[in-house]
């Protein structure tokens, strides 16, 4: 959601944007999938990355007035209770970027794999991209550049003796 309020943003003072999404689909962390990785330690680098944290029956601990922005509530016809439903911020997160006209300034599929500063002089920056399922690598300039990635996809477990035993 970072990424679509920052272009909203930078779109309204008349910037061009161009939004990097690594998945094929628009709503990060709030994209259901009943898929769970094997390696639940995340210690196989090679293993099938799961990007999701969410469980099927998820409410979210903020009420919905909370959870939208003063300017984009949370719309009254969807369903009255007062903690939304992931599949509910889901539309919402897709409601917003397309009524913003975001949508379109999106590269689904595409994994940003490198961001370089061009030099101190001209203030250019060097974006590295591959599309999903490809090794072959983009390279664009732009002249700004503004981070707002997910980190929830891979797992962060501490190191201590014996933690392979520990998870099943």
């Amino acid at each position: 959601m970072s990424g679509l309020l920052t272009a909203r943003e930078l779109k309204r003072q008349g910037l061009a944007v161009t939004l990097f999404e690594k998945n094929n689909k628009l709503g990060g962390t709030w994209v259901y999938d009943p898929r769970v990785e094997p390696d639940s330690l995340g210690l196989d680098p090679g293993r099938e990355i799961v990007h999701s944290s969410l469980y099927r029956s998820l409410r979210v601990n903020l009420p919905r007035r909370l959870m939208g922005f003063l300017d984009y509530p949370f719309s009254e016809r969807n369903d009255p209770r007062e903690f939304p439903g992931h599949e509910e911020v889901l539309r919402y997160v897709e409601d917003f970027a397309r009524d913003f006209g975001l949508v379109e300034s999106i590269r689904f599929g595409q994994e940003v794999v490198r961001v370089e500063r061009v030099d101190e002089v001209s203030h250019e920056w060097v974006i590295e991209s591959k599309s999903q399922g490809s090794e072959s690598v983009e390279e664009e300039v732009f002249e700004a550049v503004v981070v707002c990635n997910g980190h929830h996809t891979e797992p962060r477990i501490a190191e201590f003796p014996g933690r392979c035993g520990f998870f099943f």
